[in-house]
C-alpha cells in the first residue's frame, strides 16, 4: 500500500532567500512596516526571516563587495487578488514611522496609481519586492499596443514602462519625444496627460527644473470636466497637477 510519504505531494512551499549586505537597516525598515521578525542571527553569518499578513521573506548572506545602491541584489513576487490595500497598508505604516511616504533611495516604495496592477518595494539592501495582481494581463507591448496610434500609444508605451518594468527614465524619454513629435495632431486630452505624467515623472527624477516648461503648457489646454478627470487618474498622486491647472480651470 503507498502512503502519502512515499510520493511527491502537491503542497510544496517556496521561500525567497535574498541576500542581506545591509542586515540592521533591513531589520528596522521591514519592522517599521509591522513586518514580525520570526528569527534573527547576525553572526556567524546572517539569517533573518520577516512575515505579515501570509508571506514570508528570508534574507541570508550577501555576496563580498555587492552594493546595495545598485539595486542588483535580489528580488521576489508576491502574487495577490488585490495590489491596491496592500499599497495602501504600507503608505499608512511609512507615513507612521517615517513621518512621508520613501519615494526616493532606499528604502522606498513605487507609486501606485488607481487601476494599476502592480508595484514594488525595494528594500535597503537592495533587493525589489514586487506585489502583483494574479489577473494582470500578460499580452503588454512595449512600445505601446500596435491597435493605438500616434501620442495615444505613447501614452500606452510610457504607461507599461512605468508600472511593469518599473522604468521612470523610460517613460520619461517616451513622453518627452512623443510631445515633441506627435503632440501637434493628437486630442487636447492625450496631450494633457502625457504633460501631466512628464510633471509627476519631473519631480520622481529630480528633473524639476523642467516642471514650468510642462505646467504652463497643461494649464494652456482647455479640457472638460470629464477630460480633467482621466487626466488625474493617468497620474499616481493628482496633488502634483494642482499649481497648474490654471484659475479658469474647470
Amino acid at each position: 500500500m503507498t502512503t502519502k510519504e512515499d510520493r511527491v505531494q502537491p503542497n510544496e512551499t517556496t521561500l525567497p532567500l535574498l541576500p542581506c549586505p545591509a542586515p540592521e537597516e533591513t531589520l528596522a525598515f521591514w519592522r517599521a512596516l509591522g513586518f514580525q521578525v520570526t528569527y534573527k542571527q547576525l553572526k556567524p553569518y546572517v539569517y533573518l526571516a520577516f512575515t505579515w499578513s501570509g508571506f514570508q521573506l528570508h534574507y541570508g548572506p550577501a555576496p563580498k563587495n555587492l552594493d546595495p545602491a545598485k539595486e542588483t541584489s535580489g528580488g521576489c513576487l508576491v502574487m495577490v487578488d488585490a495590489v491596491a490595500p496592500y499599497h495602501a497598508a504600507f503608505t499608512e505604516t511609512m507615513r507612521r514611522s517615517y513621518g512621508k511616504v520613501l519615494v526616493k533611495g532606499l528604502p522606498r516604495m513605487t507609486r501606485y496609481r488607481a487601476g494599476a496592477s502592480r508595484f514594488s518595494i525595494v528594500d535597503p539592501s537592495g533587493n525589489t519586492i514586487t506585489f502583483i495582481q494574479r489577473d494582470e494581463p500578460t499580452d503588454l507591448e512595449y512600445g505601446g499596443s500596435a491597435e493605438l496610434q500616434g501620442l495615444a500609444r505613447v501614452l500606452d508605451n510610457a504607461r507599461i514602462l512605468r508600472e511593469f518594468k518599473m522604468d521612470d527614465r523610460a517613460a520619461y524619454r517616451a513622453l518627452d519625444s512623443g510631445m515633441r513629435r506627435r503632440a501637434d495632431d493628437a486630442p487636447v486630452v492625450e496631450q494633457a496627460m502625457a504633460l501631466a505624467a512628464l510633471i509627476e515623472l519631473s519631480v520622481a527624477l529630480g528633473k524639476a527644473e523642467r516642471v514650468p516648461e510642462w505646467g504652463a503648457r497643461l494649464r494652456a489646454l482647455t479640457l472638460t470636466e470629464p477630460e480633467r478627470t482621466q487626466v488625474e487618474q493617468f497620474v499616481a498622486d493628482p496633488a502634483v497637477l494642482e499649481p497648474w491647472w490654471g484659475p479658469d480651470a474647470p
